[in-house]
């Protein structure tokens, strides 16, 4: 019988085998690098003529089912199924062991019938990965009891594939009919959306720089939609650096008809899936995850079917659809979403989800063969994201002060630490100061080895104490164990990518610190791995930046869309008699605050007035106030929430006049639309360079030996990705019209000038 749907032995038992109540106390789980090197290991271990990563596959009325098989020893006909694990073995949960036996069944099925084999052995083999020992459990099997098994979990599976058949035939078939939603494009949407299509056709990364305004989330989703049914893409991920970002790209797909129309219109059957960070999305942030805790975690399992079913019947599953389905089959609305992102066409959600090293989407990725088409939006951001990703800190003041109030088993480890810590200081010697007040700050030369695997130790100590003690345990200790375990973690694959770093902020209180540099070397594995991607923004220039940082692969393509403004909608001037540098803010304050009063009063209305710094800001803000009490002025402050962020925004009235003063980088600086009058200027105090200190001169020179633009990259062109991001705030639509004032006279420098959009008329510095 023809393949009609392909499923791999895993997603199949996850699907049919898994029972009983969601239970995370048998966490935190080795990483997938850990995984990984256990499995090389254990078949290390074994002997000549052992099979490893043995591919096997069969199917069932249609149904192929297909998995690499850990290995098989042939003299011994023994199939072994690897599992890696931390602490005591005894706590795993019945039904995750469970699911380990059905996975290694499955396989022996698929095994016998290929092989030809009556009987075999199979074995789960566990690997602690702190101790490197192996527990096996195993049994004997024949060949037509692993065959009745397969075709049980095949059967219980059939029904749901041949709907999911029935759904990607009528979903491509929709697809082939799709149409841009609105009359026409707008000037340069079309360049935008042919470019994204071949992208998708020829299987290729893209580097898209398009104007903010012309229309991009609409403009790229439109044609990698199109695309989906002609180049047989399976899934697409829209990932967002923002949460207004996925409010965008919901309401985009909705224009595209994925969640009906306003007056009744069938929905698209295409299912979307808005995933959540799980502080968001718990309905029990004060109860543990498993069943005897959490009302939404007991009987997760029992539930699931009928909640999954219900969703994607749905189909339209943002935040609060998925929410309402998920408490209507009482279930955790969070690790509904996860399951969901198996079965659903687009997902939205934050960047993280793919290309942080647990990245849901690329396991799933990985794990179900999917072609997968990923758009990134706001792309100028996912460097920094990145970096982030990929660096981690430890607080000395945390551990002690855990040390002083330990259970009894956990001072030994707890104090190993500590003295560990101690010595590091010691041993790093005297540190660079920083300015007065400032902490002192050294780059170490490599990694603290000997704290490294006091903290390896003290991982899998909390490990084994939190299984014994699953309730009343004081939640630092979890929250120290996930810090010391992503700082073993980054530490097992420290290299020139990245480098390690001490602060000490008085005695006895040290921070040591794990920061990436270069994110390529942990990204490029992932645009390999995507069927296609294009990455967008009105920000990405120059190309090789973002090649180089992020990894992309060899063979991306770039494409710089047209901007549909002109030079007479924006007048820019360069104030090029003002120093911005540290060693000049004291003596710019003045003439600053000369030239944001000059221009009011030449044209009044709503203006932004960006710095490099809060002190900066509220130095020259005072001074205005005190100079010009009749210009209006409001200012950004410092950890502003989301209703003061708002009243802030809602300053700009149509018709209205006045100086919002807002950090450069920071939440004013891009990503909000403020029309019309409601915005007709900017000021751009500064370059936006990061400071010049140990850190950034450390990148600096890691850059030049890796790219040869250690100044370009570590400094001008990300503080003039910013300085376009903010003035971007301007102009967002054809009707627009303003003025940008850039005060330094390094604006005036011909590096600094060619890193400028070419359509901004630049005048001649004042």
């Amino acid at each position: 019988m023809e393949a009609r749907y392909r499923v791999a032995v895993r997603s199949l038992c996850d699907f049919t085998a898994r029972e009983g109540d969601l239970d995370h106390r048998f966490t935190p789980s080795p990483s997938a690098r850990e995984g990984i090197a256990g499995h090389v290991l254990v078949a290390g271990r074994r002997g000549a003529g052992y099979e490893a990563e043995l591919p096997l596959s069969g199917s069932y009325r249609g149904l192929v089912v297909s998995g690499r098989a850990d290995g098989y020893d042939p003299r011994a006909n023994r199939l072994e199924e690897v599992k890696t694990h931390r602490g005591d073995l005894a706590r795993m949960a019945a039904n995750q062991r469970a699911l380990h036996w059905a996975q290694v069944r499955v396989y022996g099925a698929l095994l016998c019938a290929k092989r030809k084999l009556e009987t075999v052995t199979l074995a789960l083999v566990y690997l602690d990965i702190a101790t490197g020992r192996e527990t096996s459990l195993t049994e004997e099997a024949s060949a037509a009891e692993l065959a009745a098994f397969f075709e049980v979990q095949c059967r219980r599976f059939l029904a749901w594939a041949e709907q999911e058949s029935r759904h990607r035939q009528a979903r491509d078939d929709d697809l082939h009919r799709l149409s841009f939603p609105h009359p026409e494009f707008r000037p340069g949407q079309r360049e935008l959306a042919e470019g994204v299509y071949k992208a998708a056709a020829t299987a290729r990364c893209l580097l898209t720089q398009a104007p903010t305004g012309i229309g991009k989330t609409i403009g790229t989703l439109f044609p990698l939609l199109t695309a989906m049914p002609r180049h047989g893409l399976d899934r697409i991920a829209f990932l967002t650096m923002k949460t207004p970002g996925r409010r965008l790209a919901l309401d985009a797909l909705a224009r595209l008809g994925a969640g009906g129309g306003e007056h009744g219109e069938e929905r698209r059957p295409l299912r979307v899936l808005e995933l959540v960070a799980r502080s968001k999305a718990c309905e029990h942030p004060d109860k543990a995850c498993h069943g005897e805790a959490c009302p939404l975690a007991a009987g997760f399992y029992d539930r699931l079917p009928a909640a999954r079913q219900a969703a994607v019947t749905r189909g339209w599953l943002d935040r609060e659809a998925l929410r309402e389905v998920a408490l209507a089959h009482e279930v955790c609305p969070y690790y509904l979403g996860q399951e969901l992102a198996r079965w659903c066409d687009v997902t939205v959600g934050d960047v993280n989800h793919y290309f942080d090293a647990g990245g849901l989407l690329h396991g799933l990725a990985q794990a179900d063969g999917w072609r997968l088409a990923l758009l990134v939006d706001e792309a100028h951001n996912l460097v920094e994201r990145a970096r982030a990703m990929y660096s981690t800190e430890l607080d000395q003041r945390h551990f002690s002060r855990l040390h002083r109030s330990a259970p009894p088993a956990l001072v030994r480890p707890l104090g190993r630490v500590v003295r560990q810590w101690q010595a590091l200081v010691r041993e790093a010697g005297p540190a660079s100061e920083g300015e007065p007040g400032r902490p002192a700050y050294r780059i170490l030369e490599g990694l603290p080895d000997r704290l490294v695997g006091a903290l390896q130790l003290l991982a899998a100590a909390i490990t084994d104490y939190l299984g014994e003690h699953p309730t009343g345990s004081d939640p630092e200790l979890q929250e120290r164990l996930f810090e010391a375990l992503a700082f073993c973690r980054l530490a097992e694959s420290f290299g020139d990518h990245s480098l390690c770093d001490l602060t000490r902020h008085g005695r006895g209180h040290a921070v040591v610190g794990l920061r990436n540099l270069v994110p390529a070397d942990f990204l490029a594995p992932r645009f390999a791995a995507a069927r296609s991607c294009v990455l967008f923004s009105a920000t990405l220039s120059p190309a090789h930046y973002h090649r180089d940082l992020l990894g992309l692969p060899e063979a991306s393509a770039w494409q710089s869309v047209s901007s549909p403004f002109t030079s007479d909608q924006l007048e820019v001037r360069i104030q090029g008699g003002i120093s911005t540098r540290l060693r000049d803010r004291a003596a710019s304050v003045e003439p600053i605050v000369a030239e944001l009063a000059g221009q009011y009063r030449q044209r009044p209305g709503n203006y932004l007035a960006f710095f490099s710094s809060f002190a900066y800001l509220e130095a020259v803000l005072a001074r205005l106030r005190e100079a010009h009490a009749e210009i209006p002025a409001w200012a950004q402050t410092r950890g502003m929430q989301e209703a003061d962020r708002d009243a802030f925004l809602a300053r700009f009235r149509p018709g209205g006049g006045g100086i919002g003063f807002a950090v450069l980088g920071g939440a004013f600086a891009e990503g909000i639309d403020l029309p019309g009058d409601r915005l007709i200027g900017a000021f751009i105090a500064t370059l936006g360079l990061p400071p010049f200190d140990p850190f950034n001169e450390a990148l600096k020179a890691r850059l030049e030996r890796r790219f040869g633009h250690g100044d370009d990259y570590a400094y001008r062109i990300p503080g003039l990705i910013k300085v376009v991001q903010a003035a971007g705030r301007v102009i967002q639509g054809p009707e627009d019209r303003g003025t940008l004032v850039l005060i330094d006279d390094r604006f005036g420098h011909r590096l600094v000038r060619s890193l400028l959009p070419p359509w901004w008329r630049l005048g001649q510095c004042q």
